[in-house]
């Protein structure tokens, strides 16, 4: 293909006709100059003063003296912004070599660059060494190059994309003698130049085609991305400042966290349930309160900075420990893992406890029963899994030992006696006796005793046990064996190490369930609840171990991780694929709380309804009311899921797989209605345009793929490609019109695309920089670049979203954390107001159709947060600002 649109070898006839059609158009473009010459030479006269140092004659101010024409903004001083965008060099402003269906052309060699990281490539190509670049990567800079005779208006016919050559040939020298006519006021003063403003050095021409009022500059990983300002925006300090008005508050939180932990499910002294997942302990109330038909309602205590691993209720039904694992903050600093005494009724932190003692995290906790909870002991996972006991109203250390190089999976202290502790684990089954040392710090001595199996089989793992009211203990194991120690006097001639006043031995042994057992119960009534995991049945236990009643699990939730006894004969169970199930024995069990067992990433929001949907590793789709606080419904997808949108109709949704693979699904039957593969490669993004007559499918083969889509969504044809992109895509939006699109890409690219003309790249991207967008998820762009923060390498924000009413944006970061930012966010260094609880990378933040709620995706913690959007921007048409432009206007009412 030739990047001008020249014709093909013919008969010399032919040739003479191309030739004279070349010529037209050099015609065509020197008319076009001297016009915008002209203009720009008329308004000088009209609206500059004269001044000794300038002659109205001449075409650009000298050096030292700029004239401002009308409608641009006064210079503004240079703005530090970190966490640049793509990187979006000026590559449109000059024809490129390369085919028209590419982007600008190939990287260019890093010696003979024109822009600092080393590409021609609007947002720099897939090479990202940033050699020369200025300053610190992943800083934001604000060009401030002096001021111009003039504001060109370009003629650029690429927003048109007609098909002839030589028109996108003009077209394209059109953007480019208008930046040179910008050039021409300026060239001079550039020998002089801010280190701010031209980056790429004296011999560089694109630095200066970034001029004040047009456009501003960032680098992220020294790679410059120039983001245009709109026509509307006189000053970017008009721009709004400072937080939002509107504030976040979680509202619900979806999932349990059973596959990988214990001791997580407790019923308080209220009637409430209590557990936890990611770094938010929930308290949910089953009966009553806020919610629809899926359950009651949830308080949450978020004082943890990780996620928390295990609980402990203290005897009086109130208080609760919980503790949490090590972790690192967004420098890299360690975050020490500490335990939390709290108050279930008022979530206030009463103390914090071990600050600076454990490693790597909080394992298992117990309160002291017999002493009214005076006393916590914690086992942290270190390789030692050093035991320790605190006093817990000064939270003081009162004894440690090494535990065990094993690892240990329970602990409790004897309901009769606090100096007897129990620790199980991998292989054993241990016997603490300790004596407080008087209370004082430090003086307290621990001492073992091993648990011997004797004639029976020494179990893998003891993941469980439990004290009998007569003193007795129930273990179970992964044989799936209940075990009963009893007690008996220490034999005087072999005390142990301990001396001991009594010991324990195995007096009985029963077959209780296939495969490991892992909870265990003792119920108000005396009998014994035990959970399997393998064979997922429930099984109560009179006296002697004698089975009364059971039940089994349906297979879909998992196996059985925790029992808790509520209210009358009504059981809590949590399972290990992070359900929650209300039941009992005799009627059965349902969930009241459901969630995912994987990373997280696939999110999208109905048009109208307050739906919502996710996809992620577990392969499961998953459909969810949040009213009612429930699932809705759950398909197996066979395959990672990692994208997914709406049809603006409601009635099909887009799911875009990690195989290359897409489907669309119809969501009232979960009928898969289409099944289409494009690539082989994983789909990171899909959107349907606003009138639903598109759907765009970004790929890491770095294509755009477009469909053409039936009323009813049912129904998809290919309708062309977008092709450009240097590296994979990952975040697009289309414009309000249905006609464009706005993408991003893996090496900071923004791109933009005439998708109605013929999928055709606008490489005069100046264009573009009024056009209106019915969503804005992109993270790269001028209306969003302020939430980059400092010292950003490009991966920081996982996703974003601009909220219907255009007021704010939420982000999702790399920290764990969501952001709430005003819109526009234009500003360097933008504030925000920040929102912890997830307990690792969030992946996706979505506003529901009415911009009521925001739901947020956390990855591995497979955590599914709704927060409640309060505030003035809750509803309401937006108020005017000076700020608020044509393209800042009020988004569709369409959903992402």
């Amino acid at each position: 293909m030739d990047g001008a649109g020249g014709p093909g070898e013919g008969p010399a006839p032919e040739a003479l006709q191309s030739l004279s059609r070349r010529l037209q158009v050099q015609e065509k473009e020197m008319e076009l100059v001297k016009a915008a010459l002209a203009e720009a030479l008329r308004l000088l006269r009209l609206h500059v003063p004269p001044t000794p140092l300038q002659d109205p004659g001449t075409p650009a101010p000298p050096r030292d003296s700029p004239a401002v024409p009308p409608g641009l903004p006064p210079t503004c001083g240079p703005s530090l912004v970190s966490r640049g965008t793509q990187t979006e060099t000026e590559a449109e402003t000059e024809p490129s070599p390369g085919p028209p269906g590419l982007s600008n052309g190939p990287p260019a060699p890093q010696g003979g660059s024109e822009e600092p990281g080393g590409t021609q490539s609007e947002g720099g190509g897939s090479s990202s060494s940033g050699t020369g670049s200025p300053g610190p990567p992943g800083v934001l800079r604000l060009v401030q190059p002096p001021q111009r005779a003039d504001t060109p208006r370009r003629n650029s016919s690429s927003s048109s994309s007609p098909s002839e050559r030589p028109r996108q040939k003009l077209s394209r020298k059109a953007a480019s003698s208008a930046n040179l006519l910008l050039r021409s006021g300026s060239t001079e003063s550039r020998g002089g130049k801010d280190p701010l403003s031209s980056p790429g050095g004296p011999g560089s021409r694109r630095s200066n085609y970034n001029l004040e009022g047009i456009s501003v500059k960032m680098f992220l990983r020294g790679r410059p991305i120039t983001m245009y300002i709109p026509s509307g925006i006189r000053s970017l300090e008009e721009l709004p400042s400072g937080p939002p008005p509107e504030t976040l508050s979680l509202d619900w939180v979806y999932g349990y966290r059973g596959r990988d932990s214990r001791s997580n499910l407790f019923v308080l002294r209220s009637g409430e349930v209590v557990y936890f997942i990611a770094c938010v302990v929930v308290l949910y109330r089953p009966e009553g309160g806020p919610g629809g038909p899926g359950g009651g309602g949830q308080r949450h205590y978020r004082g943890h900075t990780d996620c928390v691993r295990c609980l402990a209720v203290h005897p009086d039904g109130v208080r609760v420990a919980s503790g949490q694992t090590a972790g690192v903050d967004k420098d890299g600093k360690p975050l020490q893992p500490v335990v939390h005494v709290w108050d279930s009724e008022t979530l206030l932190k009463l103390q914090e406890i071990g600050l600076g003692a454990f490693e790597r995290g909080v394992g298992a906790l117990a309160f002291s029963v017999a002493d009214q909870g005076a006393f916590l002991c914690v086992v942290d996972d270190s390789n030692e899994h050093m035991l320790s006991v605190w006093d817990c109203s000064r939270g003081t250390k009162l004894a440690e030992i090494k535990s065990t190089n094993d690892s240990v999976l329970a602990v409790g202290f004897s309901p009769r006696d606090s100096s007897c502790i129990v620790t199980s684990g991998k292989s054993h089954v241990h016997f603490w006796n300790w004596s407080g040392g008087a209370g004082l710090p430090g003086n307290g001595t621990l001492t073992r005793k091993q648990g011997v199996f004797g004639k029976y089989k020494k179990p893998k793992f003891i993941p469980c046990f439990v004290f009998l009211p007569d003193g007795d203990i129930l273990t179970g194991d992964s044989e799936g064996n209940i075990l009963t120690w009893g007690r008996s006097l220490s034999d005087s001639r072999t005390p142990g190490r301990g001396g001991a006043k009594e010991t324990y031995g195995i007096v009985a042994q029963a077959h209780a369930h296939e495969g490991s057992i892992f909870a265990l119960c003792l119920r108000r009534d005396g009998t014994v609840l035990s959970g399997g995991g393998r064979d997922r049945r429930l099984v109560q236990w009179g006296p002697g171990l004698v089975a009364l009643q059971e039940a089994e699990i349906p297979e879909h939730f998992g196996a059985v991780r925790a029992i808790a006894e509520g209210l009358g004969s009504e059981l809590l169970v949590g399972t290990t694929k992070n359900a929650l199930l209300r039941g009992d024995l005799a009627q059965g069990f349902s969930p009241v709380i459901q969630g995912h067992t994987d990373e997280l990433w696939g999110l999208c929001t109905h048009p109208f309804q307050n739906r919502f949907l996710t996809c992620g590793h577990d392969r499961q789709l998953c459909l969810w009311d949040g009213e009612g606080h429930a699932l809705a419904w759950s398909i197996d997808l066979k395959e990672t899921g990692l994208c997914a949108d709406f049809h603006p109709s409601g009635a099909v949704v887009a799911v875009g797989l990690n195989t290359g693979r897409w489907l669309v699904l119809d969501t009232e039957t979960q009928e898969i209605v289409s099944d289409i593969t494009d690539g082989n490669e994983q789909l990171s993004v899909v959107r349907y345009s606003p009138d639903g007559l598109y759907l765009a499918i970004g790929s890491h083969d770095n294509m755009i793929y477009i469909y053409s889509v039936s009323s009813d969504g049912a129904k998809s044809s290919r309708f062309g490609r977008c092709v450009g992109h240097s590296s994979f895509i990952t975040h697009l939006d289309w414009s309000k019109d249905g006609s464009f699109i706005m993408s991003n890409s893996g090496d900071y690219e923004i791109l933009y695309w005439d998708v109605v003309g013929g999928c055709k790249l606008l490489r005069n991207r100046y264009d573009s920089r009024d056009r209106e967008w019915a969503t804005y998820t992109c993270v790269l762009g001028f209306h969003v670049y302020g939430v980059w923060p400092d010292g950003s390498d490009g991966t920081d924000i996982n996703s974003l979203c601009r909220s219907h009413n255009e007021r704010v944006v939420a982000v999702a970061d790399d920290f764990c954390k969501v952001h709430l930012f005003q819109y526009p966010c234009a500003r360097a260094k933008a504030p925000s107001l920040v929102y912890g609880g997830h307990g690792s990378h969030v992946t996706s933040v979505r506003f529901t159709h009415d911009d009521s709620h925001l739901i947020s995706l956390g990855g591995k913690d497979a955590s599914i947060f709704q927060w409640r959007v309060l505030g003035a921007g809750s509803a309401g048409p937006a108020p005017a600002t000076p700020s608020r432009t044509p393209s800042l206007s009020p988004a569709s009412s369409l959903d992402v």
